[in-house]
């Protein structure tokens, strides 16, 4: 752990007598000054798991208060922060992107020096160095921690492949580990086995996929398992399978019955007519789907945004039916229902019961906003996660890409349309979002927890727009 005080210089002067007394006047007053206050962190790293809040601790010496101070979290220059408190209030004009909505700073413990940064849906990229840094305009001080981030994948699926070199190959397959997995097979007794091959990639959320394979003879093991670590957490997951004789009465072992031959054919033929049965119900539901929409569909809602719950930086039309996003705060009054920390607006109108819906044109509005609907009771004056924990069901573009903001992870759902649908059903509790361009389903939230509340539109744009907004059609 680093600290560290700021200090300052006073120059010299030349030393006759009297310009010698007033430089050590001047040395007196200016000398440099220590922090008056020592900032603490762990001494071990904070170790996070993917998806879920973590919390960085951090404090000050002898109880200092922080209220009046600045609090700065950053990773390696200061100027690009992960979070920001200063003046009293949280900052988050210039935050690093990937940090936006996902921090909070823990202010219950402000008055006792504690300045503990929560980070919010931990993701692999959070790891690495922290800086937290208090100064009281006067004083600095700082110390350093480390995040380690860890992630349980899934439970290891094995599958037959193929017969290959007189033998079955198995291939152990698992997903969501960071950071990168230990992977064996092992047999009946605990003993590692050879594995013919293993792979192991990393997917765009910084997530690692493993595969590894095996060839099992006839006379070799029968029982064998997958056996996948965590080394960062010790933890395993471990999936077993049994390799019954009758899987190696294949076309390379001893003759063919032609009886299980004649079998073989009759269950593709039903397994074909099933995947048939199947592909034709779809179609039909498929169908039903987008009368049903159509029907809801020419009876759209007129959502009309309300200017009171308008974050200071959100600018409306004088219809209420288009959101930019300006680069100034404006100096609205406060009340409950603004949003003062997240740049949100709600629609004017909420429902409780029946079926609605609304059009919002999005053509090609910066690289991160966010459309859907949220309960009444959602959060105003803090950081929220933007998912049904905090009351929110929407979908966002990121990174020129459309994703349905769900509690345990993003759900990618390509290309952003021009034109998307949000469909609210409060008596099933669920919505679904539909692209516009297309009449196709983007994605569902099904068994949505209302909690008999009132629902509202929800809009969030995080960059500053000129000419693209978000527009209301109707």
């Amino acid at each position: 752990m680093k600290k560290k005080a700021s200090s300052f210089q006073c120059f010299s002067v030349s030393m006759s007598l009297p310009r010698a007394i007033i430089f050590f006047m001047t040395f007196h007053i200016c000398k440099p000054t220590s922090a008056q206050f020592k900032v603490i962190g762990p001494d071990q790293p904070v170790t996070a798991i993917v998806g879920q809040e973590t919390v960085l601790p951090c404090h000050l010496s002898l109880n200092t208060s922080a209220e009046n101070m600045e609090v700065r979290w950053f990773q390696y220059e200061p100027q690009t922060f992960v979070h920001l408190y200063h003046n009293g209030k949280d900052q988050y004009r210039q935050q690093m992107p990937e940090y936006r909505g996902r921090t909070e700073l823990l202010k219950d413990g402000l008055m006792d020096g504690h300045v503990s940064l929560k980070i919010l849906n931990t993701r692999p990229s959070d790891e690495g160095p922290y800086h937290c840094s208090v100064t009281d305009g006067i004083s600095y001080a700082e110390a350093i921690l480390e995040l380690r981030v860890a992630g349980l994948g899934s439970a290891p699926q094995i599958t037959f492949e193929n017969y290959q070199d007189g033998g079955i190959r198995m291939v152990c397959r698992s997903a969501g580990w960071f950071p990168e997995p230990g992977v064996l097979w092992r047999d009946e007794s605990g003993q590692n086995l050879t594995a013919l091959s293993g792979t192991r990639s990393k997917r765009e959320d910084g997530l690692f996929e493993t595969e590894i394979s095996i060839i099992i003879y006839e006379h070799s093991h029968r029982n064998l398992s997958c056996w996948i670590r965590n080394n960062l957490l010790n933890q395993i997951k471990e999936s077993a399978v049994f390799i019954s004789a009758f899987c190696f009465s294949d076309p390379f072992f001893p003759k063919v019955n032609p009886w299980m031959v004649a079998l073989c054919v009759m269950l593709v033929v039903l397994f074909g007519f099933i995947l048939l049965t199947v592909y034709l119900l779809k179609i039909k539901r498929d169908l039903q789907q987008k009368l049903e929409w159509r029907r809801i569909m020419s009876h759209p809602e007129k959502v009309i945004l309300d200017p009171d719950t308008a974050h200071p930086y959100i600018i409306l039309s004088e219809d209420g039916k288009v959101i930019g996003r300006g680069p100034r705060w404006q100096n609205w009054p406060d009340n409950p229902k603004r949003f003062t920390t997240l740049p949100c607006v709600l629609g004017s109108e909420g429902f409780t019961s029946g079926r609605h819906c609304w059009e919002v044109e999005v053509g090609d509005v910066g690289d991160l906003w966010a459309l859907g609907v949220s309960r009444e009771s959602v959060k105003r004056k803090e950081g929220i996660g933007r998912d049904a924990d905090d009351g929110i069901w929407a979908v966002e573009q990121y990174l020129r890409k459309c994703r349905a903001m769900t509690t345990s992870k993003w759900v990618p759902l390509g290309q952003v349309p021009r034109r998307i649908w949000v469909v609210l059903d409060c008596d099933e509790a669920w919505v679904e979002f539909v692209n516009g361009d297309t009449d196709t389903l983007m994605y569902t939230f099904s068994q949505a927890s209302f909690a008999g509340e009132k629902i509202y539109p929800w809009f969030w744009l995080e960059y500053i727009t000129e000419e693209p907004q978000l527009r209301l059609c109707h």
